[in-house]
């Protein structure tokens, strides 16, 4: 789930306001495009498709990490653990009988604590870290930041999400060494924050954050890496639902997990985002799609998109 528009202010870096983007003809991730990034073997076992952590999930919004981990386990991930507020851990545990749940310290207003996270040492040595579903306190996401930091194992993809974004201009040291193994999930104005500009263009985003940030980033469709820009095809208003971004981002942190490049990891989850919205749209009409049934859809997408692709030079 995402901050509110209000919390824009509290995020405001003012250091490159106004700086104008710059545009380029995006490359449509057909199916054609995806096949030179063939999907990992799934092995035998689940040891063989990759561990993902998911980090998250306030009191209020534990939500947002279980629609993330869904999402991790339908691209066919291997394990995935959940940590979120400790109030909300056992009701998770509860509801997602598939994923290790771990309970974090919270605030008196049930946010996650930023500045105690001994208990994911033990966890962090994972193939993606997913960091930012649900979390809905501002100085407790940077502090989470600047605490996790240490921790991160030292080929770990790392995925921010929601609140992780807009801390970063207050934790500018956390994405130092992380080159090659970072990935950013923002909506639109989440973009406009870490811009610093007031209305973010949807179709310049991913390009002008990946080259200031040097991460691979999707946005409203768009992927970049700072030197190749991609869009998916499709993308229904069904897609606009709440927990949608959470989804996508767990469908990322999954994919990665796997094996996937950053890059051909988040090029494949903005296909299966966009082509579970357009699918569901067909079945059910633009509206009243659950964000779970997005991830619901991915197994079957990723088999049709998976298949050889005939007819190549």
């Amino acid at each position: 789930m995402r901050p509110h528009t209000s919390s824009r202010r509290r995020w405001r870096s003012p250091s490159t306001r106004g700086r104008p983007m710059s545009r380029a003809d995006p490359t449509m991730l057909t199916p054609e495009v995806l096949a030179d990034w063939p999907l990992p073997d799934p092995g035998s076992s689940k040891d063989d498709r990759g561990s993902t952590l998911v980090v998250g999930g306030a009191r209020m919004t534990p939500g947002a990490v279980a629609l993330a981990g869904l999402a991790v386990l339908r691209v066919g991930a291997g394990r995935i653990t959940l940590a979120v507020g400790a109030s909300a851990s056992s009701p998770l545990a509860i509801a997602f009988p598939e994923a290790g749940v771990i309970g974090l310290a919270e605030t008196s207003a049930g946010a996650v604590r930023g500045d105690e996270v001994g208990r994911l040492e033990d966890v962090l040595d994972v193939d993606c870290l997913l960091l930012g579903p649900g979390l809905d306190d501002a100085d407790e996401a940077v502090a989470l930041l600047h605490s996790l930091r240490p921790l991160l194992g030292a080929d770990t993809v790392v995925v921010l999400d929601a609140f992780a974004l807009g801390a970063l201009s207050h934790a500018p040291d956390f994405s130092k060494g992380l080159e090659g193994r970072l990935v950013f999930t923002p909506n639109v104005a989440e973009a406009a924050i870490l811009l610093d500009v007031d209305e973010a263009d949807p179709d310049t985003a991913a390009l002008e954050l990946a080259r200031r940030y040097g991460a691979v980033v999707t946005c409203q469709g768009r992927v970049s890496d700072g030197e190749r820009d991609f869009i998916a095809p499709g993308g229904s208003p069904a897609l606009g639902t709440a927990g949608s971004g959470d989804v996508l981002a767990g469908a990322i942190a999954g994919l990665a997990a796997r094996g996937l490049s950053p890059l051909a990891a988040s090029c494949w989850g903005t296909v299966l985002h966009a082509a579970s919205g357009d699918r569901l749209a067909d079945r059910i009409g633009p509206l009243g799609a659950l964000a779970r049934e997005f991830a619901d859809e991915f197994p079957t997408l990723l088999r049709e998109l998976g298949r050889p692709v005939t007819g190549r030079s």
